[in-house]
């Protein structure tokens, strides 16, 4: 049997870290009694203080994305199809500089 997968709030883990950067505890005490691996806590610590300690940024929830990887998905698209325009077009003109048969 697979286990399922925890998912944890945006809240949680804004108190976890602000726990982990306020308390005398150390970051392993806390992750133990939070019932989270350390390693997942020190992720949530490193994105939160990348965000400048902006939740809405570092955790973005499941299936959303943050600002800048909604911008570069959105700049990868444009670049798809304007690759595609751009073969349409090389083809045609390869088709209509062809001499008459």
């Amino acid at each position: 049997m697979s286990s399922q997968r925890k998912v944890y709030t945006e809240e949680f883990k804004e108190e976890a870290v602000k726990l982990v950067l306020e308390k005398n505890q150390t970051a392993t005490e806390i992750a133990s009694h939070l019932g989270v691996a350390l390693s997942t806590l020190n992720r949530w610590k490193s994105n939160y203080l990348k965000s400048n300690q902006n939740a809405k940024i570092a955790f973005p929830g499941k299936g959303n994305l943050s600002p800048h990887e909604l911008e570069l998905k959105a700049l990868q698209k444009e670049v798809h199809k304007l690759t595609r325009e751009r073969d349409i077009l090389k083809k045609a003109m390869a088709y209509f500089t062809q001499p008459p048969e």
